[in-house]
């Protein structure tokens, strides 16, 4: 008799602890990214071969940048397209979006790369006004799109790229709309979700300061890393390296 009771109490203890212990859930193993200015989606191509590689599913999402809310609500069907929890990825302009977009309960963390990651009534053009970059190579067209003067593009955005792939970048860069830079976010994900961010130290794009303001401001964990506005091409292995912690440090 003891020893059914015995089996019986170290069973009903099994269950309870089986139904109390979250360290039981499984690691979140979805990845979105979501690119910024100028760039798109086929950016993230070394990151995303590292993390398919390493067992993640990843989305990467093709905003069309014509404006903020736009950009936010493609973001959105990406995120609610996987069944289980994702980390939300954004590079440069993609902070922004994500910030706003990723207050989805099926985000699990946030990762900014060389990223915006504003506050509450804050804009893209807000934070540079404030904290000016290097670079003033950015330019406007007479209908009201912004890009990057080809001559300058290598320099002040992927200058650890080969010079022949920041020439191709640079004719085929997406050209984002005034309006959408100057879209304030309404919500910022970073108050209620885990965040890391990839600060890029040689970033002539987004001011390396600006970078490191933002990330204290948001508890953000920093890793600061050599590179252009571009490292997150130029050196997928230490982005996806980060991506990868901030996977295995939350659960789904």
């Amino acid at each position: 008799m003891n020893t059914i009771v015995r089996i019986t109490s170290a069973l009903a203890m099994t269950l309870v602890a089986a139904l109390n212990n979250p360290a039981m859930a499984e690691p979140v193993k979805n990845i979105v990214l979501v690119h910024g200015f100028f760039a798109d989606g086929s950016g993230w191509q070394g990151v995303a071969k590292i993390l398919t590689r390493d067992g993640y599913h990843v989305a990467i999402v093709q905003e069309p940048e014509t404006s903020f809310a736009e950009d936010v609500k493609v973001t959105t069907r990406a995120i609610n397209a996987f069944d289980d929890k994702s980390i939300l990825v954004g590079h440069s302009y993609g902070g922004m979006v994500i910030t706003e977009a990723g207050v989805n309960p099926k985000v699990a963390g946030l990762v900014y790369v060389s990223a915006f990651a504003p506050e509450v009534g804050e804009s893209l053009l807000n934070l540079v006004k404030k904290t000016p970059p290097v670079s003033a190579s950015i330019k406007a067209t007479a209908d009201g799109y912004l890009y990057v003067d080809p001559a300058q593009f290598h320099a002040d955005f992927a200058a650890d790229l080969p010079a022949a792939d920041a020439g191709f970048m640079a004719m085929s860069q997406v050209m984002p709309s005034v309006q959408t830079a100057g879209a304030p976010v309404t919500q910022a994900a970073w108050k209620t979700k885990p965040s890391w961010a990839v600060i890029t130290t040689a970033d002539r794009t987004v001011n390396p300061e600006l970078q490191r303001f933002m990330a204290a401001r948001a508890g953000s964990k920093v890793v600061e890393i050599t590179g252009s506005h571009a490292a997150f091409i130029a050196h997928p292995e230490e982005v996806a390296k980060v991506i990868e912690q901030a996977a295995a440090a939350e659960t789904r």
